[in-house]
């Protein structure tokens, strides 16, 4: 298994995937996530941006398989952490049912946004986010590639 590198220049900061991310947005919610990006560096400036990107892929028990640098630090997860974990477990403990109930009313409405609760980093530490977007990553093909978030607007409880 060819397991991905963490965004770097060499691999241009993974963005074919954030292409990915970005164009499935644009067509699930008819605007752009970010406008006025430079194509040229589009991995770079998501990678180093000032709000949380994630994703994960489309096993039963979805994988990570990338976060900007922004989610990294507040899950308090290096990039070979993040791709070997298991999505559900960025939900605090006996709120796993809550989430999968939230995913899976993306997969059937394609997203949500404004969507809110508490996550747990590596460490312990609990966070809200607030506003959220989480959406099903589709390729222009129709192919589904799995779901991602993003938010700007969290808060540190413990």
């Amino acid at each position: 298994m060819n397991t991905p590198q963490p965004p770097c220049p060499a691999n241009e900061y993974h963005q074919a995937h954030v292409v990915l991310l970005l164009e499935s947005f644009q067509r699930l919610l008819g605007r752009p996530l970010l406008p006025n990006l430079n194509a040229a560096c589009l991995g770079q400036e998501v990678f180093f941006a000032d709000f949380a990107l994630l994703s994960h892929d489309t096993q039963s028990d979805p994988i990570f398989n990338y976060a900007n640098k922004t989610a990294l630090e507040l899950f308090e997860l290096s990039w070979p952490e993040l791709i070997v974990m298991p999505s559900s477990l960025s939900a605090e403990p006996g709120k796993q049912e809550e989430r999968e109930r939230s995913l899976a009313q993306v997969t059937y409405d394609g997203y949500i946004d404004n969507y809110s609760g508490v996550r747990v980093s590596k460490n312990g530490r609990r966070f809200l986010i607030q506003r959220a977007v989480v959406w099903n990553v589709v390729d222009r093909q129709g192919r589904y590639h799995g779901q991602a978030a993003t938010f700007k607007d969290w808060e540190q409880l413990s």
